[in-house]
């Protein structure tokens, strides 16, 4: 069957080839019967916009693409989940590619989307260096969890969440903790590691720190800090590090909340489902999520605007994996 074409509706609709092309795309100035019954038409039709064409008339796909670093660490499928359904409201389409942590795969990730057309990028970078600037120049982007000064940008209080991880294993009575910070040549992940350090030193005793992989399963040199039980308190810079240390912990006959406390960081829906729950620090990643797309859809209308930059806060979630230290009573939730 051939596809119903707009001039096909307009003779259908009795209308010219601008009116009906005005009431499927929301635009220009029509009665509002008018628009009904030309909206009414084109369901009966089945008629749909033919996106090749548009794009070739107003230089726009309808589509965006969202680069992230790994798409098996759960934070990033629920960014992904926000990012398609607001851009959806909007009427755009979504290419999602995962760079597996890989730069040379990040640049070829880029390069595919932008020839696939792509009105604009929402990309989470592996480091905090600005790798893809040239191949990037002629396409609107907003940057995630990185500063990367030439472009919009979107991004959570990771210092605060790094105090408030501290400030809970020491109310709690915890003295000497132990922090597995991620990779530190992302901004992110040294920002939270260097402000729960800060507030340890301050306040207690910081046992150890170690780097970490944003992964599950641990590095050896981590276990082995973690077998030295040093530290009753263990701050990770992740949820996913922080389940690791806790299945090492539980496997080495350690508990956790008993013997070891554990807080991870970014609230993943896994969190919630690990035995003892997790305690953790919330990153808002909807809020983040639908900021981005805006700031994005901001961008592709005035390529030439000033840039934003914007900061969420964030929020300790109190769950099970945080108890006393030996000795020290427990506080209140407030």
């Amino acid at each position: 069957m051939r596809r119903t074409t707009l001039k096909d509706l307009a003779k259908a609709a009795g209308v010219s080839v601008a009116s009906a092309s005005y009431a499927v795309n929301g635009t220009g100035s029509l009665g509002e019967e008018t628009r009904a019954r030309i909206l009414r038409v084109a369901g009966e039709l089945d008629y749909k916009p033919n996106q090749m064409a548009k794009a070739m008339k107003t230089g726009q796909t309808g589509a965006i693409g969202l680069m992230v670093p790994d798409l098996t660490n759960p934070f990033f499928p629920s960014l992904a989940q926000t990012v398609i359904q607001t851009a959806r409201l909007s009427g755009l389409s979504v290419f999602i590619t995962d760079t597996e942590g890989s730069p040379e795969q990040e640049r070829r990730s880029a390069s595919q989307l932008i020839d696939h057309g792509i009105d604009g990028l929402i990309w989470f970078p592996i480091v905090d260096t600005d790798t893809l600037g040239p191949l990037l120049a002629n396409t609107p982007t907003v940057v995630l969890d990185r500063i990367l000064p030439s472009y919009d940008l979107i991004l959570a209080d990771y210092a605060l969440g790094g105090e408030l991880a501290a400030a809970h294993l020491i109310a709690a009575g915890h003295r000497e903790i132990g922090i597995i910070s991620g990779p530190l040549d992302a901004w992110s992940a040294r920002i939270r590691a260097e402000a729960a350090a800060r507030y340890v030193e301050a306040h207690a005793h910081l046992a150890w720190t170690v780097e970490s992989a944003f992964a599950i399963d641990l590095d050896p040199a981590i276990k082995a800090v973690l077998d030295e039980r040093r530290a009753t308190g263990v701050i990770a810079g992740a949820d996913l590090m922080a389940i690791g240390a806790i299945r090492h912990l539980q496997s080495q006959g350690v508990q956790v909340p008993a013997d070891v406390s554990v807080v991870g960081f970014d609230d993943i829906p896994w969190a919630q489902l690990t035995t003892p729950a997790l305690t953790t620090i919330e990153m808002p990643v909807e809020e983040m999520g639908v900021a981005a797309v805006e700031t994005l859809l901001r961008r592709i209308a005035n390529p030439k605007g000033s840039r934003r930059k914007i900061v969420f806060n964030v929020a300790l979630i109190t769950r099970s994996t945080v108890g006393p230290a030996a000795g020290a009573p427990f506080p209140e939730r407030s």
